[in-house]
């Protein structure tokens, strides 16, 4: 009797055995997680600290504005009609957007209707001529981020131009432009050629076309305009209407005869342009302002490394530590310019100008 109640037992066992195992096979799951390892972010973030050096605070020497009278609001200016202004984010295309800007006043001035252009197709081109240059000087050609105003009337005759909605060169999510890395990839490539002798036109200029695609998309071939499909070289003679011979580059510089058509020899002028009236300073500065003063708006090339400009402050001076303002001639300019302590490192469009200073005549 006792036997079969062991018996019964284990029979009961593996009944309940054999349910269980007659259960659908649990199956784990898995899920996506944020990469953690704490032990070894602590080992990062010690050596890091222990390998950084303290770096003094960066300063430059500046002008000191407290105390003196100066526009703090942009109601104290005249102003002529421009676009807001738009980032050129971490690229060297100051050239490109002041000068576009000048062009959309432009439009705005002569046509009362109001667009907003492509910086980067503009600079787009200007990049795969600056290539076609270098292989074609075999490396001897600047290749660089620069360039001059008169450039975009270049490259607008030859491509055409096209609305900034059509062609921005950002990517999807991409607040700023960013030309750091497709520059580097462009120029290591240029420099390249250098070593294998690979002087192949075609080939070089599709090299760089399909860097840029990738940075900054494909230029479109078309546009729309009041229903119909547009060319940017239609684009640029139907909705834009400009004609680009009517502007003109005026230069300033003792170096060059005066009252003739000249090259400004800077680097940024890498297709060495001899288009640039050369005219003295007075002329320079009463052109200037006279254009300002009667609605009109100027791209200008300065520099804003100078002593006397305050990005914070919003206002541009020459520091009498300078130079005395009695003493600012077409001399003081030419020294300055041959000593490379002013240079043309900033593209600017100007529209606006001080009350002030037509109240005093200046």
């Amino acid at each position: 009797m006792k036997n079969r109640h062991i018996i019964s037992i284990l029979l009961g066992c593996l009944m309940c055995t054999n349910i269980l195992f007659a259960q659908t096979p649990h199956k784990d799951s898995g899920v996506f997680a944020p990469h953690k390892n704490e032990f070894f972010s602590k080992i990062k973030k010690d050596l890091d600290a222990w390998h950084s050096k303290e770096r003094p605070e960066h300063k430059s020497f500046k002008m000191n504005f407290k105390g003196l009278d100066v526009p703090d609001t942009i109601s104290q200016f005249t102003r002529a009609w421009y676009n807001p202004p738009v980032s050129q984010g971490w690229t060297g295309t100051c050239w490109c957007f002041s000068t576009t800007s000048f062009f959309e006043s432009e439009i705005q001035r002569q046509f009362h209707k109001k667009i907003k252009l492509s910086e980067m197709y503009t600079v787009y081109w200007e990049y795969v001529e600056k290539a076609r240059r270098f292989v074609q000087e075999r490396g001897q050609s600047e290749f660089a981020e620069g360039s001059e105003a008169n450039a975009v009337i270049r490259m607008w005759k030859k491509y055409g131009i096209v609305p900034e909605s059509a062609y921005s060169g950002l990517q999807k999510g991409q607040p700023f432009h960013d030309h750091r890395k497709m520059y580097s990839e462009m120029n290591t490539y240029l420099q390249s050629l250098k070593i294998s002798n690979a002087w192949n036109e075609e080939e070089a200029l599709e090299t760089i076309k399909s860097i840029m695609n990738h940075y900054m998309g494909v230029p479109p071939k078309s546009v729309s305009y009041k229903g119909k499909k547009l060319s940017p070289k239609q684009y640029l003679k139907k909705a834009v209407r400009l004609n680009m011979d009517d502007y003109v580059g005026f230069m300033s510089l003792m170096e060059k005869p005066y009252f003739q058509k000249v090259e400004y020899t800077v680097p940024d002028n890498w297709w060495h342009s001899k288009n640039y009236y050369n005219i003295p300073l007075d002329d320079f500065m009463k052109i200037v302002k006279r254009a300002v003063r009667k609605g009109y708006t100027i791209s200008l090339g300065g520099d804003v490394s100078e002593a006397g400009l305050d990005s914070h402050k919003e206002v541009a001076m020459v520091p009498t530590f300078d130079i005395p303002s009695a003493y600012i001639d077409e001399n003081a300019r030419q020294f300055r310019f041959s000593n490379h302590s002013t240079t043309d490192d900033h593209g600017i469009h100007w529209s606006v100008i001080w009350k002030k200073t037509v109240r005093t005549g200046i």
